[in-house]
């Protein structure tokens, strides 16, 4: 077992890298499932007019400034599975912070937006 200036032997240091490969797989796959999530998400917001878009839109404003835009995660209790399964893959995307969700769909930032004002939604003063 050798001791390197940082106080970890050759095994503790190999475990350590494992765990953080680990994550970054992890991360990964989570980023790529919530792409395709977070795009069906804002699809639907952009394209139907219900009660469950109108929480959708809400989400998805909260994913891009949750200060302007706060949501509360009980609002999943009222939606379809597959749209709150949407969401979840979403907020698992979010704990990992590899990059901003509008920034994994096309034009995102901008198509965020437009739901925002589709949705009546008003940015604080």
């Amino acid at each position: 077992m050798t001791i390197h200036g940082n106080g970890m032997s050759d095994d503790e240091r190999k475990a350590r890298d494992l765990v953080l490969n680990g994550y970054e797989v992890r991360a990964t796959a989570a980023q790529a499932k919530a792409a395709q999530s977070f795009g069906r998400l804002l699809h639907l917001a952009e394209t139907v007019q219900s009660g469950q878009c109108r929480t959708i839109a809400r989400f998805l404003a909260s994913t891009y400034n949750s200060e302007a835009f706060p949501w509360d995660p009980f609002d999943l209790r009222g939606l379809d599975v597959d749209i709150s399964d949407h969401m979840l893959a979403c907020l698992d995307a979010l704990r990992w912070a590899k990059l901003d969700l509008y920034k994994l769909v096309p034009n995102g930032d901008n198509r965020v937006e437009a739901v925002i004002e589709l949705w009546g939604m008003k940015w604080p003063e």
